[in-house]
């Protein structure tokens, strides 16, 4: 049995289970193909296709961060709530996967 010490770092999961974003009674997000992004020491995050996304109501922002694990992360406002979200538009080599997808704060979504 693995333990923490020789896990990875971050994993990716493939699921179909369906995925809504919904903020302030808006849904922003409704998808079938999210990836979970598993990273030690932070809650599961879903990765979403673009194509699943209300883009036309999302803002990008002027915030940037840098991960040394996944990349640098573009963010999204959406009305007067600032980087409700965010996306790796070029992320690490191995991160390939959530390349353009977009990851939404559980903690203010419904």
């Amino acid at each position: 049995m693995p333990t923490a010490s020789n896990e990875p770092r971050i994993t990716l999961h493939s699921h179909d289970r369906r995925v809504r974003v919904i903020i302030d009674g808006t849904l922003l997000a409704d998808s079938t193909r999210a990836i979970e992004l598993r990273e030690r020491g932070y809650p599961p995050r879903q990765y979403i296709p673009r194509d699943d996304v209300r883009m036309d109501l999302l803002i990008r922002s002027d915030t940037e961060t840098h991960c040394p694990f996944k990349g640098d992360a573009a963010y999204f406002s959406f009305g007067d709530r600032a980087d409700v979200a965010w996306s790796y538009e070029r992320p690490a080599a191995d991160m390939k996967e959530i390349a353009g997808r977009l990851a939404f704060y559980e903690e203010i979504v419904e």
